[in-house]
């Protein structure tokens, strides 16, 4: 009885003596972002020598250019945007690349501070979210603004060739990029509610339907205003809350406690 008692006490105690001054915190803080800025200023040097900021605008401007009359280039009104977009665009890409170890710092920070039960999902979970931000990344470069140029150039006048800003051009299909990554967390998203026992799986089922409404309104927030870039991001989301009831089911039983898989077994046996 008594080594029954040390056994679960140990487990209860399985963060004791972990804990760390506030300022020990903050050091740690201040290294992992070092950490942070050292992988994209690598990563932004290794992007700057190939493909070139000249060859990141040319691969994000495949989609527009192919819709466009077959000598005609993207232009630039503003004065400096020559200098500043392709240096945007060389940052964009750069974050994209050294997202992985991005997202491992974070994790190396917050992993002292989780019980082995957590860490158990939680890795899993980063690395997924770092995915589906791949994903929705490279639906919209491969997909939607093809299919969104080709929507929009079936209602230009025959007497207006288009010929848009770099600068504007950029800033759209960046936004395009930030809402389609942050959209395709949405399975990450279901499965942390579950996880965190703040609402149960049967309770998504039945949300189903209001959740199809909530993704095409926030499809009408996010994109442009036009019908396929709208389905292109409200039907993958649909698709995506039922991946994250799927997948909920499997990390709320590996995120158990200890002591809950116990429990759960011997109420199986």
């Amino acid at each position: 009885m008594a080594d029954s008692d040390s056994k679960s006490k140990d487990k209860e105690d399985e963060l004791a003596g972990t804990e760390q001054p506030f300022v020990a915190h903050l050091v740690e803080l201040r290294d992992r972002l070092l950490y942070c800025v050292y992988g994209l200023v690598v990563a932004g040097i290794l992007l700057a020598i190939w493909p070139g900021p000249g060859g990141l605008i040319d691969l994000i401007a495949l989609p527009i250019k192919a819709h466009m009359p077959h000598d005609a280039k993207l232009i630039a009104i503003g004065v400096f945007s020559p200098f500043f977009v392709p240096l945007k665009v060389l940052m964009m890409a750069a974050v994209l690349l050294a997202l992985p170890w991005l997202m491992y710092q974070a994790w190396m920070f917050i992993a002292p501070g989780l019980y082995s039960h957590e860490k158990r999902f939680a890795l899993p979970l980063i690395f997924f979210g770092s995915l589906l931000a791949y994903a929705g990344i490279a639906f919209v470069q491969l997909f939607v603004l093809d299919k969104m140029f080709s929507f929009i150039q079936r209602f230009a006048p025959a007497a207006v060739q288009a010929t848009p800003d770099i600068s504007s051009y950029v800033e759209a299909i960046l936004s395009l990029y930030i809402a389609f990554g942050v959209a395709f967390q949405v399975p990450i998203v279901v499965m942390l509610l579950v996880r965190f026992e703040m609402v149960t799986i049967e309770k998504l089922r039945s949300f189903r339907g209001y959740f199809i409404v909530v993704a095409f309104v926030v499809a009408a927030v996010l994109t442009p205003p036009d019908v396929v870039s709208q389905l292109a991001l409200a039907v993958p989301m649909c698709l995506l809350y039922e991946v994250g009831i799927i997948g909920a089911k499997y990390f709320a039983s590996t995120g158990k406690k200890p002591e809950e898989e116990q429990s759960a077994d011997s109420a199986s046996s």
